[in-house]
């Protein structure tokens, strides 16, 4: 995240997603024009809420908040705006939010219907997610997996509570835990998923890789050790590209054929139309 500014200009107005199955056989692509997302794209290198986030960079590394108090009048403007009890009026409160008063750093409306397909296509009865920030994505799988128990760890305590109030209103409370912490803590978080939530060998169906990106593969390797996933467990990343998370790419390469089949999504960053991204969407076999 803290690259935005040097990926200016390097990638052209085309708002076409190409989909393609990247490790398997022939390159076949799928493409969907801008007419397929009624939202409207807006350029964010012209929003002052933008560039103010590119100011406060420092922090937000630090702290996994901007600093304007956008998060907090997110929370205010789902309140107030999304009737209560409709997980899917909240999704849409975000996303008007996103677009219209102050971007937000969640995974978007374009790359969420890709995660909306991955989750509906696993069915899980089980998911667990890095990185909550506002609740943004756990809403999203919430509504594409209504029998499903999702986990979010969250780093930012305040980024929890804000979540929570979101979860509430929208009445998928008693289906999402926000966890405290990081897998990488020394072992403090993992023992909570263990010892509360009773994570054990092959128990997670679904993970979606949403937070530090240098910590993308380091979790994944530490999930993959404990053993908690299982053949046709499903692990959803996203911000692949920008601003790219290399090593884990280079993993899920490197694992084709043998540990996990990956597919690659060409997309866009989330709120906009300029800069491109990946999200890697990849089953264990």
């Amino acid at each position: 995240m803290q690259d935005y500014p040097a990926y200016v200009g390097l990638f052209s107005q085309d708002a076409a997603v190409h989909i393609r199955p990247a490790f398997r056989g022939p390159e076949a692509h799928t493409t969907r024009t801008a007419h397929d997302h009624p939202t409207r794209k807006i350029n964010p290198f012209f929003r002052w809420s933008f560039l103010k986030m590119l100011l406060n960079m420092k922090r937000l590394l630090t702290h996994w908040q901007v600093g304007d108090g956008r998060e907090a009048r997110l929370v205010e403007h789902v309140l107030a705006t999304a009737r209560p009890g409709n997980v899917g009026d909240a999704i849409r409160a975000i996303d008007e939010f996103a677009y219209h008063t102050a971007f937000l750093i969640n995974v978007g409306d374009e790359k969420g219907r890709i995660l909306d397909d991955a989750i509906t296509e696993a069915e899980p009865r089980r998911i667990l997610e890095l990185g909550t920030y506002c609740g943004y994505s756990a809403l999203r799988m919430a509504k594409a997996a209504p029998d499903a128990q999702i986990f979010s760890i969250e780093f930012s305590a305040d980024n929890a509570a804000l979540a929570r109030r979101i979860f509430a209103h929208a009445g998928v409370d008693s289906r999402i835990t926000v966890v405290v912490g990081t897998l990488g803590d020394g072992g403090k978080t993992v023992q909570t998923l263990v010892d509360l939530h009773g994570f054990t060998p092959g128990s997670v169906d679904v993970v979606f890789v949403d937070h530090a990106k240098d910590a993308y593969l380091p979790d994944l390797r530490l999930i993959e050790d404990r053993g908690w996933l299982h053949t046709g467990s499903v692990v959803v990343a996203d911000n692949v590209k920008f601003p790219g998370a290399p090593e884990y790419r280079a993993y899920m390469h490197q694992a084709e054929g043998r540990a996990w089949r990956t597919t690659e999504h060409e997309t866009h960053v989330e709120y906009q139309s300029l800069l491109k991204d990946l999200v890697l969407v990849s089953e264990r076999i």
